[in-house]
Parts: C-alpha cells; sequence; structure tokens
C-alpha cells in the first residue's frame, strides 16, 4: 500500500514530499502522505531508510509519533513500546496488555486526532474524533465499546458530557442549540438520536431514586397523555366552531327574535307545529318579515336578497381583514403547508397560537359568507395547531421537532375525524395523505386521538341528531352488477372535472400571486364574496348552504320529501309498502336543469376562491361538484330503466316494479369521484366515504369510482391539488410517492463543482476570527470539519447555528476567548503557547455525518433523503471530503430532470 493517509498530521510535521496537483480525485494530491514502503514500489524513501517511533520523552511538544511499517509497507498502529498509545487508535492498552474502554490517550499525551471510521453510507470516509479518555480499565481482558452516533462510549457513570451535535443529556450548555432556523429543513436522524439518547439515561436513572422513576413514568406516558389532550381540545373547538358556523349561516336569512343565539333548527325545535315549509316556522322570522310583514311577494324577496348579500359582505370583510392583521398564516386551507412541515420543514408560527384562533374565527365567517369553501380542510390545521401548542407542555415533544411530528399527525388525524365524524378515514387520511414519518407507534396515537375526538365532538352533537357523521344516508337496495358500468364512469367525469379544476386554480393563483392583484387580498376577498352572492341567492341550490346541498343529494325520495327532485308521479297509500319506480315529474327536470346551472357556478366560483387570504377548504366544495353530477347521472339511470324495464340490463331487479335504481347512491359515488380526482387520495376517501354516509355495503362502487378518477386524473395531471400548491409556493417537499428515474451521480450535483473550492473549518488550527469571517463571507446552513486544509479527511459536521450560538455564549462567559483565540474541535490537550486559551467545541459536533462517494447513484441519493429525512449528506473520494448535497441541492435536480424550473424552490 503506497499511499496512505496519516490523519491528525499536517504537512508541516511530515517531512515526506508531496506532490503538487491539486485535483481532488488525484491519487498524489497533497492531502495523500506518501509512507515508508519497500524499495522499488515507487517510494520516495530509499530502502535503507526506515520510519521510526519518535520518544516522547525526548520529542519536543507537539511531535507527531511516526509508526514503523512493517515489511509489506502497511503501517503498523498497534502500540507498541512501552504501551503508548497511538493517536490514531481509539483504545488504550495498560501494562499487562489488556485494552482498557478509553478514548485517545492520557492526559498529558497525545490524543484528540480523527480515526479513520466508515460512515453511514458505506463510503469509508467519515470520522470519529479519539476524545479524550472515559473512565478507566473495565478489569483485565478486552472490552467492546458500545459506540454511538455521539463519539463517546456509553458506559460512563454520570454522562457527564455526552453530546451530539450540541446536545447533553443533563442539560443543554448553550441556549438554543439543537433548535432550527425558521424556513430550514430538520435533521430527523440527528433528533431522533437525541431522543435515543434522552431516553437511555432516563432509563439509566429511574433506578436512583423514586422521583426518578416518577420521571420516567412520566417519559413513558406522556407521548399518550399529549395525543389524549389533542383530541379533547380538537373535538371542542369543532363543536364550537359547526355551531358558530350554522347559526351564522342562517343570521344571512332572518333571526329567532325569542331567542337570538339559536339557528333557525334549533328555534322551531320549540314551535308546536307539525310540519312547516322548508325550515320555516312561526317562531323564525326572515329579515323581510320584520321589515315588511309578509314572506311572499316582490318586496320581500328584494329584502330577503339584499340582507344576504349585506351578511355575506361583512363575513368576508371581517374575515380577510383578521387574517390580514392578526395571522396571514391562517389563509387557505393549510393541508399544503401541513405536509410541509410533516417533511420535516419548519415554518415559525403556522401552527401558532394567534393562528388557531384567527383560522377557528376565520373559518366560520367564510362557511357563512356562502364562499364556495369547505370546513373541512381548515380543521386538520386548526388541529395541528393544537397539537403543537400542546406539544410544548412536554419538552420530550415541544423540544424535539422530529418527535413533535408524530403528535401532528395524530392531531392530522383528529382534524379529519371531527371535520367528518370519519375516525378510521381520519387516520388514514393522515398516513396516505399527509404524514412523511408514520411509525406504527404513530398509528396507534393518532387511532386513539380520532377516537378522542370523535367522542367529544359527538358529546357537544352539534348537528342536533343522533349522528355524529356529516351526511348519514339509509339506503336498503342492493346494487346491479351492471351498474359497476355507469359508477366506472362517474369516476372518469369526476377525473374531467378535477383536472379542471387544478389546472384552472393553479393558474388563477400563479396570476395573483405575479400580479398586482395580490397586493389587494381583502379587495379580492369582497370582490368575489359579492359576486358569489349575487349569482348564488336566486337558485336555491346555490343559496342553501352546501352541506344540507350535498345531504339533500345524498338523501332517497322518500313520503316526507317536499323537494322539486323528488317529484315524481307516485301514488303513496300505504306508508309501509315498497316504494316503486316512476316517472319523473315536471319538479324532477326542473331541478335537474337548476343543478347543472348550480354545477357551472360552483365550479367556477371555487376556482376563484381556493387561494383566497381566507380560511378555505377543498372537501365540500369538490363532494357537491360530485354529488350534483352523481345525481343527475343516477336520475338519468332511474328513468331510462322506467322507460325500458324489459331490456337485459334491467330485466332481472327493475321488471318487479319496485325502485331499483337509487340516485342518491350515484351522487354519493360522483362525490367521491370528484373529490378523489382533487386530492388524490384512494384508501382513506373510500373509508371516509362510507363513515360519511354509513353506506357500507357500497364499498366495491366507491372503490371502482375512486380508483377511475385517479387514473383519469394522473393521465392528464401529474399532482393533486395539494402537491401542486406545494409545488406553486416552492416549499421543499420531496415526495415519497415519486420515482427518480434519472441515471446521474452524486458527483453531477454536489456542491461545489469539481473545479471550486469548498468552505470547511479545520479541526484545531483556524482562530475565532476566522471562523466569524468565513461565517460572514459564506451562507451555508452547515460546515464540515476536516483534518487541516492540505488533508482534507472529514472529521464531522457542524451547523451555522450551532457555530454563531457557540461563539456568542464564549464570548459572553468564558474568560480569555478572543479573535486569536483557537477553536478546537478535538479532544485533545492543546500545545501550551503564551497566546489565548482555546475554545473547545467539540459538543456541537456531528462526529458521525451521513456520506456517500461521488459514484453513489444518485437515485439512492434521493431515496436517503427521503426516507431517512436528511438534512445533507457529505460526498467524499477515497476518504476525502469532495463535497456537500442538500436537499435543496436535491430538489434543484430533480426539476431540472424533469424539464421544470428549478429556482421556484424558495427556502434557505
Amino acid at each position: 500500500m503506497e499511499k496512505f493517509p496519516l490523519k491528525g498530521t499536517s504537512s508541516s510535521n511530515l517531512s515526506i514530499s508531496s506532490a503538487a496537483t491539486n485535483h481532488p480525485l488525484s491519487a498524489d494530491h497533497t492531502s495523500y502522505q506518501s509512507v515508508g514502503s519497500k524499495t522499488g514500489k515507487g517510494s520516495p524513501s530509499s530502502g535503507s531508510e526506515r520510519l521510526t517511533t519518535t520518544s516522547l520523552a525526548t520529542a519536543p511538544p507537539g511531535t507527531v509519533p511516526v509508526y514503523e511499517a512493517d515489511e509489506d509497507g502497511m503501517i503498523d498502529i498497534t502500540p507498541g513500546n512501552g504501551g503508548l498509545t497511538n493517536p490514531n487508535y481509539p483504545y488504550s492498552y495498560s501494562a499487562n496488555g489488556s485494552r482498557q474502554d478509553g478514548v485517545g490517550a492520557p492526559s498529558g499525551g497525545i490524543g484528540g486526532s480523527a480515526a479513520a471510521s466508515t460512515a453511514a453510507g458505506g463510503n469509508g470516509g467519515g470520522a470519529s474524533n479519539g476524545g479524550s479518555s472515559i473512565g478507566g480499565g473495565e478489569g483485565p481482558g478486552m472490552s467492546s465499546p458500545t459506540h454511538t452516533r455521539f463519539g463517546r462510549d456509553f458506559h460512563h457513570s454520570d454522562h457527564e458530557g455526552i453530546s451530539f451535535a450540541g446536545m447533553t443529556d443533563t442539560s443543554d450548555d448553550i441556549p438554543g442549540i439543537g433548535q432550527y432556523e425558521d424556513f430550514h429543513t430538520i435533521d430527523w436522524q440527528r433528533d431522533i438520536a437525541r431522543d435515543r439518547m434522552r431516553h437511555r439515561y432516563i432509563v439509566k436513572k429511574r433506578q436512583d431514586s423514586f422521583w426518578d422513576l416518577l420521571k420516567g413514568a412520566h417519559d413513558a406516558w406522556s407521548g399518550w397523555v399529549c395525543v389524549l389532550l389533542v383530541g379533547l381540545f380538537t373535538g371542542c373547538v369543532a363543536g364550537v366552531i359547526d355551531i358558530g358556523a350554522s347559526w351564522m349561516t342562517d343570521l344571512k336569512f332572518g333571526i329567532c327574535p325569542q331567542a337570538f343565539w339559536l339557528n333557525r333548527e334549533q328555534c322551531c325545535w320549540s314551535s308546536n307545529e307539525t310540519s312547516f315549509d322548508s325550515g320555516n316556522c312561526s317562531q323564525w322570522y326572515a329579515w323581510s318579515e320584520i321589515f315588511t310583514s309578509s314572506r311572499e311577494g316582490f318586496g320581500a324577496y328584494v329584502i330577503s336578497y339584499f340582507f344576504y348579500i349585506m351578511w355575506a359582505m361583512l363575513f368576508a370583510l371581517l374575515a380577510a381583514s383578521l387574517v390580514r392583521m392578526f395571522a396571514p398564516y391562517a389563509c387557505g386551507s393549510g393541508i399544503p403547508e401541513i405536509k410541509t412541515i410533516l417533511s420535516g420543514f419548519i415554518i415559525r408560527s403556522y401552527l401558532g397560537k394567534w393562528t388557531l384562533i384567527i383560522k377557528s374565527v376565520g373559518i366560520m365567517l367564510s362557511v357563512s359568507a356562502g364562499l364556495s369553501l369547505g370546513k373541512e380542510g381548515p380543521m386538520v390545521h386548526i388541529a395541528s395547531c393544537i397539537g403543537n401548542i400542546l406539544s410544548y407542555l412536554f419538552p420530550k415533544y415541544g423540544r424535539n421537532e422530529a418527535k413533535k411530528r408524530e403528535i401532528l399527525s395524530a392531531a392530522a388525524a383528529a382534524g379529519v375525524s371531527v371535520a367528518f365524524g370519519a375516525p378510521i378515514g381520519g387516520v388514514l387520511f393522515s398516513l396516505e395523505e399527509v404524514s412523511y414519518y408514520f411509525p406504527l407507534k404513530t398509528l396507534w396515537r393518532s387511532f386513539f386521538c380520532a377516537l378522542i375526538a370523535a367522542f367529544i365532538l359527538r358529546s357537544i352533537n352539534p348537528f342536533g341528531n343522533e349522528h355524529s357523521v356529516l351526511f348519514y344516508v339509509e339506503y336498503n337496495k342492493p346494487w346491479i352488477f351492471f351498474e359497476l358500468v355507469p359508477f366506472i364512469g362517474l369516476g372518469i367525469i369526476g377525473g374531467i372535472i378535477a383536472t379542471l379544476f387544478i389546472k384552472a386554480n393553479l393558474w388563477w393563483c400563479r396570476f395573483r400571486k405575479y400580479s398586482k392583484l395580490g397586493q389587494y387580498p381583502v379587495t379580492e376577498v369582497l370582490i368575489v364574496t359579492f359576486i358569489t352572492a349575487v349569482i348564488a341567492y336566486p337558485n336555491p341550490y346555490t343559496r342553501m348552504n352546501t352541506s344540507e346541498l350535498i345531504y339533500l343529494l345524498f338523501s332517497q325520495c322518500g313520503i316526507s320529501n317536499q323537494d322539486p327532485l323528488c317529484d315524481y308521479n307516485r301514488n303513496f297509500t300505504d306508508v309501509n309498502s315498497a316504494i316503486e319506480i316512476a316517472a319523473a315529474g315536471p319538479g324532477v327536470y326542473k331541478a335537474v336543469w337548476l343543478l347543472i346551472l348550480a354545477l357551472a357556478m360552483k365550479l367556477i366560483m371555487t376556482i376563484f376562491t381556493f387561494g383566497m387570504k381566507v380560511p378555505c377548504g377543498l372537501f365540500i366544495p369538490s363532494l357537491a361538484l360530485g354529488a350534483i353530477t352523481g345525481r343527475v347521472v343516477g336520475i338519468a339511470m332511474e328513468q331510462l330503466a322506467y322507460n325500458y324495464p324489459k331490456i337485459w340490463i334491467f330485466a332481472g331487479e327493475c321488471s318487479t316494479g319496485d325502485d331499483c335504481i337509487t340516485p342518491g347512491l350515484y351522487a354519493m359515488v360522483g362525490a367521491a369521484a370528484v373529490l378523489g380526482g382533487v386530492t388524490r387520495m384512494t384508501v382513506s376517501l373510500v373509508v371516509i366515504m362510507f363513515e360519511l354516509t354509513g353506506g357500507v355495503r357500497y364499498i366495491v362502487p366507491l372503490m371502482a369510482a375512486a380508483m377511475a378518477s385517479k387514473w383519469v386524473g394522473d393521465a392528464l395531471g401529474r399532482q393533486g391539488i395539494y402537491d401542486a400548491h406545494i409545488a406553486l409556493n416552492g416549499y421543499p417537499f420531496l415526495d415519497s410517492k415519486d420515482e427518480f428515474q434519472h441515471t446521474t451521480l452524486a458527483a453531477d450535483v454536489m456542491q461545489p463543482k469539481r473545479n471550486e473550492t469548498l468552505a470547511v473549518i479545520t479541526q484545531d488550527s483556524m482562530t475565532v476570527d476566522d471562523i466569524e469571517t468565513l461565517l460572514k463571507e459564506t451562507e451555508h446552513n452547515g460546515y464540515p470539519v476536516v483534518v487541516s486544509k492540505e488533508n482534507q479527511y472529514l472529521v464531522g459536521f457542524v451547523l451555522r447555528r450551532d457555530l454563531n450560538l457557540a461563539l456568542a455564549n464564549a464570548r459572553r462567559i468564558i474568560d480569555g476567548i478572543t479573535g486569536q483565540s483557537l477553536v478546537i474541535f478535538t479532544s485533545a490537550q492543546p500545545v501550551q503557547n503564551l497566546g489565548p486559551s482555546p475554545l473547545k467545541l467539540k459538543k456541537i459536533l456531528d462526529m458521525a455525518p451521513i456520506t456517500v462517494t461521488d459514484q453513489t447513484p444518485m437515485e439512492t441519493v434521493v431515496d436517503m433523503f427521503r426516507k431517512l429525512g436528511l438534512r445533507q449528506t457529505l460526498v467524499t473520494h477515497n476518504g476525502r471530503l469532495l463535497g456537500v448535497i442538500t436537499k435543496k441541492d436535491v430538489l434543484r435536480h430533480v426539476k431540472q430532470m424533469d424539464n421544470e424550473d428549478p429556482n421556484t424552490v424558495l427556502f434557505n
């Protein structure tokens, strides 16, 4: 072996010549030092020259020992000569030859140089520091050390100084170490390792006292307590939002003079009337009745129209103003940002208390304004805010970003659970659509959290009925096998409608973002609200609350149903007899035309509404679009079966004269198809739909429509609405569902490129001034630490934020630290000199950074970033540092390979 790196050495200490070329891949680079080998092998040394070990007793301070090469030219790194400790070998030996479990050298000896080790990534390039010895020997005989990412053995009794990138077991010496700046990506591996260290420490301390035992028990159950509280608060907040939105929506139509805080339904509960027209009773006064004492006539219609528009404008103005003044992050649905946050991105204040308060009030106002939006998507954001705030009660979650995301995943499940009354669908939604990292314990906790939230909402009973779900239906007719054809057809139509909506909405949001319109958010909200209210009022199907419309479209036509949709030529003689199939009356045809107009109006208004600066969700508008489409198709199928009962497709079931086609079922399938096309959900969508409606026997039609919708949507446009908005906003999101199909290598993506210089920190030769200059001149989020400028072998990685905090902290509390103080990232005792005292920062050094070689395929690198949640990985060649690949570099590379603009990724 002709070339072998002597780590911990610098060129000034070596009397061996080195080559001039500086190419990083060159074998003759200055960092590859020739060491004695046999004559004739190209060694600069002659065969008679032998490398000898300098006696430490006579050597001047700072002399680097050189070890004798064996006959094969290999360096013998086993300590000899009276038990001297090799600085490149991490174990010390006692006089009897047994190895002690110490790391490095005794005090006053030579230690602290980096030991070559293979870092994760399998490239032989990482290094772990040989720190000062820990404890003492563990008796005779060789013992195996317990290696950790923290660079120390874990056998130390008091764990003093066991650290990993600034984290100590007992306390953080430097305030703020281990936290992240706004708009930065978290390091999952580092945070999970910190939590494991903390957990080991707590488990070890449990035997010490009863108090420590209690602390250990509290730590064990704190996750369950946290999700319990999240479920309780989410259920309560959802109940308040449902009641408030219902009351304010009815306020547009009239008031209950006896008790103004009651909505129309509750006001009429006290009425003795057995029936009342379309929900109106003598206790409930429409605005026209208060001003003209009449509900009918042109004047009454004009007054009602005016009050409808006035209340809508007032609610919208309040919602937009609150968002603009107090919580800009409270706008939109929040699900794209929640997905990004759960993938490991920091957006400060997005899940804060102001966002929670304004979003909760704002969503009530937005829904009440009659805008084409829903409150179900924002409920996920509201629940995540509650999860984030409550996690700070438990330092295990509040101070560890990776652990906090387990609570946020459970909170997202609770949000869907209370939005639809669908706890199982909520868990699956969190797993399929929102969460990035979803271990098994998070699945159980999400299930528990969703259950508690649904139970609390059921106890509050905001809908005032015995069902906790939004649109409960009771169909008892089995579906005909042939109906799978129209169901799949509805899936195709749903996919087309969804793609049209996504493309148009993205175009409008892009226009809003890059034009002057974006500077006037409140004006835009008011204009859209005014247009929506003016168009919506004349059509009874757009005037009513969207949730009521969906319920009407899902429901079956029975004896008590007075809506024009149920105007069939039937004679109900016996209440208990089966409903027979009948011809549609004029009311049905009129209702179908009104529904088609409502479909066009809702589609256009939702395109302009989603993305405005008010809280707005997409679930309910998507369900409404699909339900309208499905009901129209269902009525067409029903009339086909009535007029041609003898044709083969209907011959078996429809020839008896019973009502064999259920139009409400088509509405349900259509709703699932459009929502599936918009969000690209499959499993969770089907579960939400059958939980939402109670229609368990219709799972196969729902699955067929959801699958067809997803296929059509994927064929016409790659992304669902949430992924499209993530890309539009430039959030750094690596979708784990996408595949990387290109053949590039790590060397093609790393920074800097081969002819540029890499900003590095040396382990023991840079001063405080040097490091502060480096921090000013560069904007990197972290810096590799190497042995020396000439000898660029990797020692570890240090974060910019941690460096800044450590330097500021040292200047404040340590005497004698000046700009000329050496900054040392090893455990070695520095050479005594007359200069200022050195600053030791080994505690903030990550000594096991993830590394790859320059020849690693990018497919593997992208997989590592997705599955390990990496923030950056270091690139090496033959153990020598070449460059860094950050998450941003990966995202830009993916965009370039897909022929998209890489500059749309907007993050530090």
